[in-house]
């Protein structure tokens, strides 16, 4: 589908942004949920990270998984626009590799923007072109100890909104760079409820992840360069139940955009960024911009065959306002898994309402978590 111009372009690229936070950055669609599983779980899954999407929740979810897996994930993005050639699809591969001691991973994260008709001063098109962003991620997960292990990503990105600068700038609107992620996950053997003599051992995982850290990425110049969303991500998994047939976990995750912007629009860098996104403002306001996900997962059969999930996403209305539910549903048989989630705002015409995502796995080699 062809739009009338570039315009409807930076329009799409701004609610992007603003969906994603009040603090705006580049390349804001590494922070989309790729899989239906942890989607219809609220987006919640740093503590999880228990199948080849650990890739986005927390690479160190690979320190215990073993076997192999390949996952497609595909959402027509920002429903509400009616727009069918701006959509988001996900690929994801894991392999575990005793050589190294973890398993490592690789995907791909792309963003189709669609079509559009460069004008200037009338209907006249001048020339077409597509815009467009991807991502490509490798990484690796191992063992520190028994119950810790420690994950990491690297990353390439390239976006191309435009082939062209915006009226009299010279340049493109093309832009690449690099990032990596960190992350650690606890499974304790062992874990006390204090005064209660509760052993939740085996049954309770912490989770935090940094992603997206590097430099800032600039179209047109130097001095317009745009901070990479790099994310702080911090969640618990805990499994309530736990039998042959029936199996329920709750998670949670909060998260913080890691940028600080002052009031002239300049960025800290992102080794600076890791520090004062924490004390440049006001401590009620940075607290605000703390998001809570929240999620459930029951799974029927033995082994898993049927799931049905719920969650809950919140952001603080003065940091952004989104807020919507999350459902979702998963089929296993043998090797393979379909999952879908579907996301129910709370306001009308919300550019996230009625977003459905859909994820294709196939595992193999001991791979079933």
């Amino acid at each position: 589908m062809k739009r009338m111009s570039a315009v409807v372009l930076a329009g799409v690229v701004a609610v992007q942004t603003l969906t994603s936070q009040v603090i705006t950055s580049a390349v804001p669609f590494l922070l989309i949920a790729p899989n239906s599983r942890a989607s219809g779980m609220g987006e919640a899954g740093v503590a999880l990270a228990d199948d080849g999407w650990a890739s986005f929740w927390n690479p160190a979810g690979y320190a215990f998984q073993r076997g192999s897996e390949v996952s497609l994930s595909h959402a027509n993005w920002l429903p509400q626009f009616n727009l069918s050639d701006l959509w988001i699809a996900h690929f994801v591969y894991k392999q575990e590799m005793q050589e190294i001691d973890g398993t490592i991973s690789a995907g791909i994260t792309y963003l189709n923007l669609g079509e559009f008709n460069r004008t200037e001063n009338d209907p006249t098109v001048i020339e077409t072109f597509k815009g467009y962003e991807f991502a490509l991620t490798a990484g690796y997960g191992t063992k520190l100890s028994s119950e810790m292990g420690i994950g990491i990503n690297t990353r390439f990105i390239y976006s191309h909104l435009a082939p062209f600068g915006a009226g009299v700038e010279k340049g493109r609107g093309v832009s690449s760079g690099f990032s990596f992620d960190v992350g650690f996950l606890y499974k304790p053997v062992s874990m006390f409820i204090p005064f209660t003599g509760y052993d939740l051992g085996d049954r309770v995982n912490f989770g935090m992840n940094i992603s997206n850290i590097g430099p800032h990425m600039a179209y047109i110049d130097k001095a317009q360069a745009d901070p990479l969303p790099m994310n702080f991500r911090f969640g618990f998994a805990l499994k309530l139940l736990q039998s042959e047939y029936n199996n329920f976990s709750v998670v949670g995750d909060f998260s913080k955009l890691l940028i600080t912007r002052d009031s002239s629009g300049t960025t800290d860098p992102f080794y600076k960024a890791f520090f004062t996104s924490w004390y440049a403002r006001p401590f009620g306001e940075t607290i605000r911009q703390v998001v809570t996900t929240l999620g459930a997962e029951y799974w029927y059969g033995s082994p898993k065959l049927v799931a049905l999930r719920t969650g809950y996403f919140y952001e603080d209305p003065r940091a952004g306002g989104r807020k919507f539910m999350t459902f979702g549903g998963g089929i296993r048989y043998d090797i393979y898994t379909f999952d879908f989630s579907y996301i129910s705002a709370f306001e009308d015409q919300h550019p996230l309402g009625e977003t459905l995502r859909f994820t294709l796995g196939i595992m193999w080699g001991d791979s079933t978590p």
